[in-house]
């Protein structure tokens, strides 16, 4: 009996001793996925040092970074306003405004994987052109859209309350991008989009349409055999315009006018428009397009805007008009790194047709309030533009809608704790076009200072953790800690067409405090560190931004800033 007492008592011994090893072993991997404790983000544009705002004006573009292809609605003295995401995850981000200057961000529109189907799509595909428009006969916001993933395709979804989370997708039953909707005071309802001309008849590279179709709001679907092209090549299809895209319609004095990009998305980017008796047309192209346009400026001019265009116009309880477009702030070296941002500005439409004022001429930092505005948009949780600071500490059990992932939900791999924001590794490249354990934020400036401190002990030289540039899963900058040989390094790596190399590495003690740093300044970049908060030492030098540019990198987005951990390193730190 004593015996078999003393061999339970080993039992039980041997068994808390597994349990303490297998605690302790848990407690070390938790301990090597990566705590991030905080993120600063500080905006030093020398544009706006130099341009101090009166209190009459505000700055452009109203939303920094990329939001490109802006669309607004509105219900009553309710402004919703939404843009394109292609790839990043929430999809469509949704901003209310009661005044067209001061945005909070309500949210997104899809933020479901139900709803984006992304998870494979590289960085510039997905999500294109949302549409955001108020019916006011049934009381119901839609936003439609085209979804280059999931098989998916022209798309919409609905919602009565954009504060409250939108429908699933319906699938639309035709080709094309860019499509837009429009609610007639009669009743009847539309669909406009970008198509191919008909099979056979494309006369040059570039060569699209606009098509029109009947919209049944009962079953949400075209009408089949309601198709009509309204606009064939653009404005004057003997000087073959290329790609008339993003059309819109809207309704004045009994006119029907229909607005469109024009020119492509680049340097030849325009607005033009055109009226009609009847939705269906036939369209006339107003004699003085395009209606908005930096393409025809002195290229050496200073704080330049370009691309401006895919417009979309709002009118206000007033009758006041405004219009939303796209633009872009090249740097230094002409190159495009926070990608394409929302700007705004007044639309005199006392004549025939809408103009942008002060469209066709260099738009300046600065624009004059509307009437009766206050600008409020660095405080009170109002979407900040200008040189801001951008600071989280993570303590919230819900992230600020600012930070995205790639390809899927960040839910997925981030935790909140008593220490930071703990990433959990996916054993996903940072190159690979899958969801990778990523969370961004958008570069906002064109200088600007990003710093985060990180704690974390890589296991094996698959495991990375750190800080990213990243513009495409092909082009990125990874500034991130790895083990070699039971040493660890923090080491800069650079990604162009998808051909990885190491510019430099640091042994380094990994127990210490890490603090991981960019700086840009234009086309300037820094990358630094410093342990136990001493002074930042640099690594691998000044290096180029180009490959965070939409000029080298191409596709549609801005470059982002990321917190990345992977199990999947694929770098040598040596």
């Amino acid at each position: 009996m004593h015996n078999h007492i003393k061999s339970v008592l080993a039992l039980v011994i041997l068994s808390l001793f597994v349990l303490s090893s297998n605690s302790l072993a848990q407690d070390g991997e938790a301990k090597s996925d990566p705590i991030f404790s905080d993120y600063i983000y500080q905006g030093e544009d020398k544009i706006y040092k130099e341009n101090l705002l009166s209190e009459n004006e505000f700055y452009n573009p109203i939303l920094q970074g990329c939001y490109p292809d802006p669309s607004i609605t509105r219900k009553g003295d309710d402004y919703f306003l939404v843009t394109s995401t292609f790839a990043m995850y929430p999809g469509v981000p949704i901003f209310h405004s009661k005044d067209l200057i001061n945005w909070k961000q309500i949210g997104h529109v899809l933020d479901r994987k139900s709803q984006l189907k992304v998870q494979d799509a590289g960085i510039s595909g997905g999500i294109y052109a949302p549409v955001i428009r108020y019916n006011k006969y049934n009381d119901t916001f839609y936003m439609i859209t085209t979804q280059f993933a999931g098989d998916i395709g022209n798309m919409v979804v609905k919602t009565k309350d954009p504060f409250k989370g939108w429908g699933e997708v319906k699938k639309l039953d035709f080709g094309g991008i860019d499509p837009s909707l429009f609610f007639d005071d009669d009743g009847k309802s539309y669909v406009v989009h970008n198509d191919a001309p008909d099979e056979g008849k494309e006369l040059y590279e570039g060569h699209r349409v606009i098509k029109i179709w009947e919209y049944d709001t009962d079953n949400d679907q075209v009408i089949p055999g309601t198709d009509k092209i309204i606009v064939d090549g653009g404005v004057d299809i003997t000087q073959q315009p290329i790609w008339i895209e993003a059309p819109h319609i809207y309704k004045k004095n009994n006119k029907y006018y229909l607005m469109c990009a024009e020119g492509g998305t680049g340097d030849w980017h325009s607005e033009v428009i055109f009226v009609s008796d009847n939705p269906r047309g036939p369209y006339k192209p107003a004699p003085n397009n395009p209606i908005l346009s930096q393409r025809y400026l002195n290229s050496d001019r200073g704080n330049k805007v370009e691309w401006a265009g895919h417009a979309d116009l709002i009118e206000t309880p007033d009758g006041e008009y405004y219009g939303f477009f796209l633009a872009v702030r090249p740097n230094e070296e002409n190159r495009v790194n926070t990608g394409r941002e929302t700007f705004m500005l007044p639309v005199d439409w006392s004549g025939e047709f809408p103009v942008f004022e002060n469209g066709l001429i260099p738009i300046s930092p600065k624009q004059e309030l509307p009437a009766g505005t206050e600008y409020k948009i660095n405080e009170g949780g109002f979407f900040p533009n200008g040189n801001f600071t951008f600071s989280d500490n993570f303590s919230s059990q819900k992230l600020n809608y600012r930070w995205i992932s790639v390809r899927g939900p960040h839910e997925d791999f981030t935790t909140s704790t008593k220490e930071g924001l703990l990433i959990k590794p996916f054993n996903i490249n940072i190159k690979d076009a899958l969801p990778t354990s990523t969370l961004f934020h958008r570069q906002q400036h064109i200088s600007f200072t990003a710093t985060t401190t990180m704690k974390y002990i890589p296991q094996s030289e698959k495991d990375l953790a750190g800080i990213t540039c990243y513009q495409s899963e092909g082009f990125n900058y990874l500034f991130g800690v790895t083990k070699s040989n039971n040493r660890y390094y923090l080491l800069l790596q650079r990604t162009e067409n998808g051909e990885s190399s190491v510019i430099e590495s640091i042994e380094i003690n990994p127990k210490h405090k890490l603090k991981l740093q960019v700086k840009a300044d234009g086309d300037k970049y820094w990358f630094n560190f410093s342990e136990n908060d001493d002074e930042f030492i640099n690594l691998g030098g000044v290096v180029s931004g180009d490959i965070l540019s939409t000029n080298v990198a191409g596709g549609f987005t801005g470059s982002l800033i990321g917190l990345h951990a992977t199990t999947a390193n694929d770098t040598s730190s040596r």
